[in-house]
């Protein structure tokens, strides 16, 4: 009869729960995809249910890797999902919500690049944050006509946080690449995720700016729960089977 160690159930409940917020966050996007725009239907009701809840999700997976990188850099990651899950709430309400979902995912970008200047100063590659500023600026001049005046500061604040926060992770990430440093899997994985919530919220913008994208809850919500999850996998250390290398 074989006994599992300790350590193989949380791997497999991890698993489970991997598996469990694909599926979730599927069922978000369908609900969005299919919902009646102008009725709180079944599936907009499964949209208003389960996007939240993937966001919570992966928030639980993050918490629950283990070896950290430290627990600063987790705590304000988490700190980041946390003020992401506030965004998703407040953005899919029927109410014209959106500087308040702003304000909530500023301050979720605001922790995600506290966690990448926890080990690495800011612009510690001066190109990497000058070309995602370049990014933002660009996409801030192709939208500004059909910005409304009163959302101009707001946005203009968002993007050059949001621009600063996916600068700062290419950054950290090609500097522990270019050392070898046992980081660098994770920080390559924060900067992917990183990527993605720009590319998400350019969509995002582009959709409710300009014109509306061809299903467009699709493109941002994919986007955007792949932005969380490389993010939220940063977390976990890679260096584990070399640490136990050497304490052997």
């Amino acid at each position: 009869m074989s006994v599992m160690s300790s350590a193989t159930w949380p791997a497999q409940r991890r698993t489970w729960l991997a598996a469990f917020t694909l599926m979730v966050a599927v069922a978000a996007i369908l609900g969005a995809l299919l919902a009646d725009p102008a009725l709180a239907d079944g599936w907009r009701m499964l949209h208003w249910v389960c996007k939240p809840l993937a966001t919570a999700l992966i928030l639980l997976l993050e918490w629950s890797a283990q070896p950290s990188l430290s627990t600063r850099y987790r705590r304000r990651i988490a700190a980041g999902i946390v003020c992401s899950l506030f965004g998703d709430v407040l953005l899919m309400l029927p109410q014209d919500l959106f500087v308040p979902g702003l304000v909530a995912f500023l301050c979720g970008h605001l922790c995600f690049l506290a966690a990448f200047l926890s080990d690495s100063r800011f612009a510690v590659r001066p190109q990497w944050l000058l070309a995602s500023w370049g990014y933002g600026a660009v996409n801030l001049w192709l939208l500004w006509d059909s910005i409304g005046v009163s959302l101009r500061l707001p946005v203009i604040v968002y993007v050059v946080v949001l621009s600063s926060m996916g600068g700062q992770a290419l950054a950290r990430a090609w500097m522990f690449v270019r050392r070898g440093d046992a980081q660098a899997g994770g920080a390559c994985r924060a900067a992917v995720g990183a990527v993605l919530f720009m590319l998400s919220d350019s969509l995002l913008a582009w959709n409710r700016f300009h014109a509306a994208i061809p299903l467009s809850s699709l493109w941002v919500l994919s986007t955007y729960y792949l932005a969380l999850w490389w993010i939220a996998r940063s977390v976990q250390r890679d260096d584990t089977l070399v640490e136990a290398g050497v304490a052997q």
